[in-house]
């Protein structure tokens, strides 16, 4: 059901039961959009649906009057999307798209999205996975090729055509440009009907620790590091580097590659007290939290409320100053 609808659902069981208690104490608040949290994630193969589902369940488990559940998405963009029109109540999103929306520009073009961050988490690493035996030495060899850039509007199809045209490329004329799921982007690199990828994630990322480990050799890390200034002088300082290790997917070498930050949004309209137990829940149980995905042991309390320029919702902000 969208937002707007389960936001009128809830409104209209509420004057019922205030209709219906006539002269009597009015009954208790009811949870905000009717103890209903949906958390908009990413692609099922990728680190924000495991931590999502993750999250969910400690919601669910140790929020009384709540029940949570993680929805597969296309990430960033949509999430944002989503969640503004009331159809998510928590989004995972990289920094670099959650500004945009913040500020107005990007996608979001002159429309300033009302999101506020709970936190930073922890940092995506820029994937880009090409085919072996084409040897190519940087962005700038991808002319003419079939590349997937990610799903439409998730923050792996931003960053995606950002380092493209860094390298000197259009994305939209100088490489066959597929938009795709990260699942449909690994089945087409197995069936080489693609030769390069994209994709933004935490590490391990499932979905692609499967692609490499069913064909040693076949694939292999485009380092990308140096194209951080051009992308900082041109979109803000959002991008830093650093090496994604070759123990991640056990590789031969490290990768200098490019890297953001993630940020957890709420909508500025949750309520300050929601929002600040929602923030506990995850440094409170950080340690369950990594069961579901590695990349929660990543998480600082101390650096969580460093979200600019995206603002802090005040109730997150509440418990950082320890109220």
């Amino acid at each position: 059901m969208a937002g707007r609808g389960r936001r009128l659902m809830a409104a209209v069981l509420a004057v019922a039961l205030v209709a219906g208690c006539g002269a009597e104490a009015g009954p208790e608040p009811r949870p905000w959009h009717d103890g209903r949290i949906f958390l908009a994630t990413g692609n099922t193969t990728g680190v924000y649906y495991q931590l999502g589902g993750g999250y969910a369940d400690i919601i669910s488990r140790h929020l009384p009057g709540y029940e949570a559940r993680a929805e597969p998405t296309g990430a960033s963009g949509e999430n944002i999307t989503r969640l503004v029109e009331g159809d998510m109540e928590i989004a995972f999103s990289l920094a670099d798209t959650a500004a945009d929306a913040s500020a107005g520009r990007g996608a979001f073009a002159g429309q300033p999205q009302p999101v506020r961050a709970l936190a930073r988490v922890y940092s995506n690493y820029t994937h880009v996975i090409v085919r072996a035996d084409a040897q190519f030495t940087g962005l700038a060899a991808l002319r003419g090729k079939r590349v997937s850039t990610g799903s439409p509007k998730s923050g792996t199809d931003v960053i995606a055509a950002r380092l493209l045209t860094a390298a000197g490329l259009d994305p939209e004329r100088d490489v066959r440009r597929a938009r795709l799921s990260l699942p449909e982007t690994v089945a087409r690199m197995r069936a080489g009907t693609l030769d390069a990828m994209f994709f933004s994630g935490g590490l391990p990322t499932p979905g692609i620790a499967d692609m490499l480990s069913g064909a040693p050799g076949r694939f292999a890390l485009l380092p990308i590091a140096e194209l951080v200034e051009s992308l900082n002088a041109e979109h803000g300082s959002v991008y830093t580097t650093a090496e994604l290790p070759k123990d991640a997917y056990d590789t031969p070498n490290g990768t200098p590659t490019v890297t953001v930050a993630n940020v957890i949004l709420v909508n500025a309209d949750m309520p300050d007290q929601l929002a600040y137990d929602l923030t506990r829940l995850l440094f409170t149980y950080q340690t369950d939290l990594a069961v579901a995905h590695p990349e929660a042991r990543n998480f600082d309390r101390q650096s969580a409320a460093s979200t600019d320029p995206i603002p802090l919702h005040p109730g997150a902000a509440r418990y950082y100053q320890g109220g």
